[in-house]
């Protein structure tokens, strides 16, 4: 997996809640302690999505450039997120 900042995974967690916006996550400031077989927050209705965050986060790759872009495939184009989490296609 390619290494982000706090602003990059931010902006690409707000990009699968479109792809995916019934997903409970650890985003979610719901408090209290997280479930330990899937992950989501103790007390919160479980839902199973198709495709969990971790695997959607890992079609991320680093920008050639070495400028800490990193590029995301979605929904046939590429969304660029940079280290302050701006994103542009």
């Amino acid at each position: 997996m390619v290494k982000t900042t706090k602003a990059q995974r931010k902006a690409l967690f707000r990009i699968f809640q479109r792809e995916y916006p019934e997903r409970d996550t650890p985003f979610k400031r719901n408090g209290g302690p997280l479930c330990p077989h899937c992950g989501n927050w103790a007390g919160v209705t479980h839902r199973v999505s198709s495709r969990p965050y971790r695997a959607f986060r890992s079609q991320v790759v680093g920008y050639p450039d070495g400028s800490g872009c990193v590029m995301l495939p979605w929904r046939g184009m590429w969304l660029g997120i940079e280290k302050d989490g701006y994103t542009h296609s």
